[in-house]
C-alpha cells in the first residue's frame, strides 16, 4: 500500500477536481498477466471511491479478467486485512494472499505491547493455504519517526524469518529506506523469492537489487510525467525479474491518475513499460507473467472452495 497517492476527497497533485469515478476498460491484453500488489479488501478498496461508487472485489476482478489479467496477489497491510485476504484466497481462484504487518503499523502495535501477539498471527496465517507471500512488510522511513524505527526493523526481521520458514515470497514495501532495506537483507539473509513491491529506486537500486536476484514490481507511477528517475530504473532491471502491479486503489496509471485504480487497469502500466523498454508488448507480458507465477506459484495449484454469493466484509 503506498502513501504516495492522496486520500478520497483531496485533490491530486497531477489534476484539478478530482473524478472520483472508475476509469474505463482499456484495451485488453492478448497475452494475459498478474497483479502483484493490490488492496480488494474493502476497508481500503471502497475508500478511492467514495461519493461515487464503490467496486465489489469480485467485480474488480470480472473487469480484470476481461482485458486479459489472470490473477491477483490481494496484500494484507494488518491483522484484519490479512484474515479476509486469506480468507478471500480460499474462496476466489483468481486471487492468491499476502499476510502481514505494514511498517507504519508495527511502532503503534509496540507502543501497546501488542506487536509479538500480532507477528504471531501472522506466523499462522501464513500456514494457510493459498497464503504464497508474506507481505507488505519493510520498512518506511517517510511516515515513521526515528523513535519508531527499532520496532519496524524488529517487524521486518520476524517477517524475513517467517518467509523463510513457511517457503513463502516476500513482498517488500520500502519508502525511504532503500540502503536499510538491502542491508538488512543481506545481513539476514534474504528470502529465496524476494519482491520490492511499488519499486520506487533509481538505477543505481535497482542494479543493486539484480544483483541480489530481487524482484522487482512496477505501478502506475511509471506513467507519470515526473517519473523518469524511475523509468531509467526499469530499463536497468533484467527482464526475469521484472513484476507488474497496481497497488489498488493507489497509483492509478496515466492518463487516469487521481481517480481510483484497479487491477483491470494493468494493460496502462505494461503497455507503457512495453514503449520504455522498446519491446514487443505480447514478449513482455509473457516473461512478466512467467516471472510472477515463478515467485508465487500457479493460482490454480490448491483448489478454491465454493465462492461465495454476496459480497464478505472483513473477517472476524
Amino acid at each position: 500500500m503506498s502513501d504516495q497517492a492522496p486520500q478520497a476527497g483531496q485533490r491530486d497533485p497531477g489534476d484539478g477536481h478530482r473524478d472520483l469515478s472508475y476509469p474505463p476498460l482499456p484495451e485488453a491484453l492478448v497475452v494475459p498477466v498478474y497483479d502483484n500488489h493490490t488492496h480488494l479488501d474493502p476497508t481500503v478498496g471502497s475508500a478511492r471511491a467514495v461519493g461515487e461508487e464503490a467496486l465489489d472485489y469480485r467485480e474488480q476482478l470480472d473487469r480484470a479478467s476481461s482485458v486479459g489479467i489472470k490473477g491477483v496477489v490481494q496484500v494484507g497491510t494488518d491483522l484484519e486485512t490479512s484474515r479476509w485476504s486469506a480468507e478471500m484466497a480460499l474462496r476466489e481462484p483468481r486471487m492468491l494472499a499476502a499476510v502481514a504487518i505494514h511498517p507504519n503499523e508495527a511502532p503503534e502495535l509496540d507502543a501497546v505491547g501488542a506487536l509479538d501477539a500480532a507477528l504471531a498471527e501472522i506466523d499462522a496465517l501464513a500456514a494457510r493455504p493459498r497464503v504464497r507471500a508474506i507481505g507488505e512488510t519493510g520498512l518506511d522511513f517517510f511516515r515513521t519517526a526515528e523513535d519508531g524505527r527499532a520496532a519496524q526493523l524488529r517487524s521486518f526481521e520476524a517477517h524475513i524469518e517467517i518467509a523463510k520458514q513457511t517457503d513463502r515470497a516476500l513482498q517488500i514495501h520500502d519508502r525511504d529506506a532503500h540502503q536499510e532495506v538491502a542491508d538488512t537483507l543481506r545481513r539476514v539473509g534474504a528470502p529465496e523469492r524476494t519482491v520490492l513491491h511499488c519499486f520506487s529506486g533509481d538505477a543505481a537500486f535497482a542494479e543493486l537489487c539484480a544483483e541480489n536476484g530481487w524482484f522487482m514490481s512496477f505501478p502506475g507511477i511509471v506513467t507519470f510525467r515526473n517519473a523518469e528517475p524511475l523509468r531509467e530504473a526499469l530499463r536497468r532491471v533484467p527482464r526475469a525479474l521484472l513484476l507488474v502491479e497496481t497497488d489498488a486503489p493507489f497509483l492509478t496509471p496515466a492518463p487516469y491518475r487521481g481517480r481510483p485504480n484497479s487491477p483491470y487497469l494493468v494493460p496502462h502500466t505494461v503497455r507503457a513499460m512495453a514503449e520504455i523498454l522498446d519491446t514487443e508488448l505480447g514478449h513482455l507480458c509473457a516473461q512478466i507473467a512467467s516471472n510472477t507465477e515463478a515467485v508465487y506459484g500457479r493460482w490454480d495449484a490448491d483448489p478454491v472452495s465454493t465462492p461465495p454469493t454476496t459480497p464478505i466484509g472483513l473477517v472476524a
